[in-house]
């Protein structure tokens, strides 16, 4: 009877973080997420990366940065609005990273969300961080002027120019400006020759650049 008891409270768990884990934007890659993690759990005090496409694109962020204890945990083409409303319960928290790079912001400009709700949005996932984890250290990484979002381009300006402003002076925080490593030359365009075909995500040459930026804030 005991057993039976035991085996009904684990299978209610199960369902009940099941259903947690749906009905929300991209829920099927956060339930994948999770079921990684059940065969292999991240140690406490890890390095996270946290965001959308161009985060989960990065698929040799591990090896870039070989012998750190990455958690790379990019999400579809999700929003900072559904970051801050639904994943961290899943993918930010439960890890105890001391230290996590956030990108996202991208796509809720895209989708026709102004700079102010990025912002908004950013102020109370921060806040919600620095309360579950007082001493992790939180980076900002600026979203990219894509080609192919150029329309877009003084909105996302605007929206970082914001967070930039709201981190200064913030402990443990840091804003960062990824944009000028995929400038041309003398210029303040993004270089379409480190973009995939799609002239939105980065390829490997891009990544290089995204490397050499964050290389001395992960060691």
């Amino acid at each position: 009877m005991k057993l039976k008891l035991l085996l009904l409270t684990i299978l209610s768990i199960v369902s009940l973080t099941t259903f947690a884990q749906s009905g929300f934007p991209f829920d099927n890659e956060i339930r994948a997420f999770k079921h990684q993690d059940s065969l292999n759990f991240p140690k406490p005090n890890g390095i996270l990366f946290i965001g959308s496409s161009s985060i989960r694109k990065w698929t040799d962020l591990e090896q870039r940065f070989a012998g750190k204890p990455i958690i790379r945990r990019g999400v579809g083409g999700c929003q900072l609005s559904q970051l801050e409303k639904y994943y961290t319960p899943y993918i930010l928290f439960p890890y105890h990273p001391r230290k996590i790079f956030i990108y996202a912001g991208e796509n809720d400009i895209a989708e026709g969300r102004p700079a102010d709700s990025v912002y908004a949005n950013f102020k109370t996932l921060w806040v919600m961080i620095r309360k579950k984890l007082p001493n992790a250290k939180i980076y900002y990484l600026s979203p990219k002027y894509a080609p192919v979002r150029e329309k877009f381009r003084p909105e996302v300006e605007k929206a970082n120019k914001m967070v930039k402003k709201y981190l200064a002076g913030k402990p443990n925080s840091l804003y960062i400006d990824m944009n000028p490593s995929i400038y041309k030359p003398g210029t303040n365009m993004p270089d379409s020759s480190l973009f995939e075909n799609d002239y939105l995500h980065l390829n490997s040459k891009g990544y290089d650049r995204w490397q050499k930026v964050l290389t001395p804030y992960v060691n």
